[in-house]
Formats: C-alpha cells, structure tokens, sequence
C-alpha cells in the first residue's frame, strides 16, 4: 500500500482527485483555481480521507456560500431515528453539510449511523462527548484530562468524520479579557464555556492551544479539517465586538499559520450576535487576521428579541454576512434559544439560510449568480407558474401555496386577478410597439 497523502500534498504535486472535480461542478470557479485556494488555504474540502461522499462540497474563496444544519441528540431527546429524519430532511433541504452536536444516549453510536447515511460532510465538536464522559467518569467536567480531550478527538477522525470545531482560542489571556469586558451574556458556547472552566479549576492553559502540534498530527493523519471554534462568540449584541472576541480572534489567525505550515486544512469561526452595523465589520476583521481563511459563522443573529423567529433573524445577518466575504453560513432554526429543533424545523432553519445565502452571493458575484432569479422573473413576467414552482428554493412549499390558491397557467394570481399588472402593462406595451411597427 503506498504512502497515504493530504489534499494538500497532491494539489501541490498536480494531482487532483475525482470527488474534488465533482465538488467544484456548478461553481464559479474551475477545478485547477478551486485547487489553488485549497492551497493557498483560502478554502477547504471537508473530506476525511477514510470517506466516500456523493454530495462533497469546497468551501471558501470566490464559491457558492455553503449552510450547515445542526443535528443531534441531547439528554432530554435521543432518539437515533429522529435524528436521521433531521439528516435527510437536512440533505433534502439543500444543506451542504451537517453537524452532528449529540450530548445524549449513546454518542458513538449516534454519530457513526448519520456518518454511515450522509450524502454530504459531516463535523462534530468532539470536546462535547470528552466532557461529558469526564462527568461520567470523574463527576466533573472540568477534571478531564488533557489525553481524554484529544481521545475525543482522535476518535471522531478514526470515525471518518470530515470537520471538526475545536476551541483553540479559549486561552488565559482571552479569559481574562472576557473577564475585564462585563459581558450580559458572558459565554454562550458550550466548548467555551466547558473549557474556560477547566482553565480556571485547573490554573492551566487549555490543552487544545498548548499542545496544537498534537492536534496538528491528528488532522496530518485522517485529513481532517480543523474548525477553529469561538468559544467566546458574543451571545448578546450588546457584546459585540469586544475585547474577547478580539483576543479570541487574534489567537486563530496565529493558529491559521501554524495550520498553513503543517499541511493541515482550516477555517474560521465567528460570531454569533452581532448588530447590523457591525456585521460587514467583524467579517472584514476575521478576514484580514486570520489571512484569509474561509469563515464560517451562525447567524449571525443581529437582534436579541425575536425567539421564535431567530432562524429569520439570522437569515438577515447572514446575507449581510456572505455579501461581505463570509463563506459558510451555519443554519438557526425556529427553536433558538427555546429548544431542540424538530424535523420541519431543521427544514425551515436549512431553506431560509440557503435563501441569506444566496442573496449574499448575489452580492459578491452577480453575473454568475443572478442567472437564478433571471429565469424565475422570465417564469413570472411569463405567468408560467409551473415553472416558477419548479425554480422556487423550496418547490415543495411554492407548490402548495399555488395549489391553495387555484392559479391557472397564464392567469393573474389571485392577489391581482383580473387587474394583474404584469398583463395589463403587457397588453399596452403591445399597443405601443404595434403602432410603433406599423409607422
């Protein structure tokens, strides 16, 4: 058996795998510069080098914004077959990756089942399951040990997982500055919060920032992709920004290197609940320290007082996000900040992120992307509603909402009927050129 090679180490030599030619189809740039951004490592192709995927997607620099859907258990709720439900309903949805975030029943298990039925990548955040099998078997989460977290790690690899957030950022230096800030909200990130307790408990630097050269192995062996997690993501607008974000930020952008140097693929966490106002700016920001590595953020939410509606919410921040450089765009569903997501939930977090998605990509590349919405304006100036149906982003809702409302072909809608403008201007634009013809 010849010696196993990173993504990397065949792009250099000129090597480019087949399930890289079939992830780069559809986007705007071609195979040989899609390549080069893995390279240069302003992209990433989340692919375990133990797995097989029909839908592989890149991620990054001059591409089509990507949306993750979080799937996954939790101690109230862990039921493996729901969260398959959420999967395919996920894929089918249009995401183009999942999260597996299971805290509950048996976390193995769970993971392994929706690796073995994903069509697209799957990530994990391996620091849950270490924490809580060190509450398991400690009866303290902050009395893991060093070896256990990247255990954690180096098992989900072993697994074929293709991504994963780990929170290398959460560091002493950033803690004291979260400490200093007077945060409302102080951490809202589950890895943040379960290692800056550790990091207090044990008057140690976090493990997963101290012995990165350890982690760096781990990704070198499996090609696994390194999610650079922010642990300290604001969790209230009014946190936005701060100096531990910042610090937080200043850490990945050295870790980005340090990626860069060994081989190993990388992208960027980043917030959270950010206003309006700020949110070009945190993207610009993360861009430039972190060189360039492709961003990956939820939401961002930019009000606090919509639960319920956050999936909206978060759909507005993410198309300010993708329309000034964010590359990946985490899905919120109705359920944020209330509960687990149930399976039409995940359906709706998925469409209405791909929607903040799109419109970002408008943005940043509108002679490639407009095409989309030129066919279905054409559909609509036409009356051909069973094309605009079939264009729609969810096809499967346009089409009940027309059903519902008894449109026929080349009718009116049944808000205008009759007085239709797209006909009635139709008809004297008709006129015009009728008589313009005739002189």
């Amino acid at each position: 058996m010849g010696e196993r090679r990173t993504l990397i180490e065949r792009l250099k030599r000129g090597d480019i795998p087949d399930v890289l030619r079939r992830a780069a189809e559809g986007e705007p740039l071609d195979v040989e510069e899609v390549a080069g951004e893995i390279v240069e490592g302003t992209a990433v192709f989340t692919l375990n080098s133990l797995r097989e995927l029909s839908r592989p997607c890149v991620i990054g620099k001059g591409l089509r914004t990507k949306v993750n859907a979080n799937i996954g258990t939790s101690m109230d709720s862990a039921d493996t077959e729901v969260e398959l439900d959420k999967l395919n309903t996920a894929v089918e949805a249009g995401a183009d990756t999942v999260m597996d975030l299971s805290t509950g029943g048996d976390i193995d298990g769970v993971r392994r089942k929706i690796m073995a039925e994903s069509a697209v990548p799957v990530g994990t955040v391996p620091i849950y399951q270490a924490a809580i099998e060190s509450q398991d078997r400690h009866g303290s989460i902050v009395e893991m040990t060093s070896d256990e977290m990247f255990g954690a790690i180096e098992r989900h690899a072993a697994d074929g997982v293709d991504f994963v957030t780990v929170h290398c950022g959460v560091t002493t230096r950033a803690l004291e500055c979260l400490e200093a800030c007077g945060r409302i909200a102080d951490i809202v990130s589950r890895g943040g919060a379960f290692l800056s307790g550790w990091i207090l408990f044990n008057e140690k630097e976090n493990p997963l920032y101290a012995d990165f050269d350890r982690l760096l192995d781990i990704a070198v062996r499996y090609d696994l992709t390194l999610s650079l997690g922010d642990g300290f993501r604001p969790g209230a607008v009014a946190d936005a920004t701060d100096d531990a974000q910042v610090q937080e930020l200043l850490v990945l952008g050295e870790l980005v290197s340090r990626c860069r140097e060994a081989g190993v693929q990388a992208m960027v966490e980043g917030p959270g609940h950010i206003p309006v106002g700020q949110v070009a700016l945190n993207v610009e920001m993360a861009k430039r320290i972190c060189r360039g590595a492709p961003f990956y953020v939820l939401g961002p939410l930019v009000t606090d007082i919509a639960p319920g509606y956050d999936h909206l919410v978060a759909s507005m921040g993410g198309a300010l996000a993708a329309a000034s450089g964010a590359d990946y765009l985490c899905y919120v569903t109705p359920r944020e900040h209330l509960g687990l997501p149930g399976v039409e939930d995940v359906r709706e977090g998925v469409v209405v992120t791909r929607i903040a998605a799109h419109a970002g990509d408008l943005a940043k590349n509108p002679e490639f992307f407009m095409e989309w919405d030129n066919r279905m304006s054409r559909a609509r100036k036409a009356l051909k509603w069973d094309d605009q149906v079939e264009l729609a982003i969810d096809p499967k809702r346009a089409g009940a909402i027309l059903s519902e409302c008894g449109v026929e072909e080349d009718s009116g809608c049944t808000m205008c009927g009759e007085f239709c403008a797209i006909k009635f201007i139709d008809k004297y634009l008709g006129v015009k050129r009728e008589r313009h013809e005739t002189h």
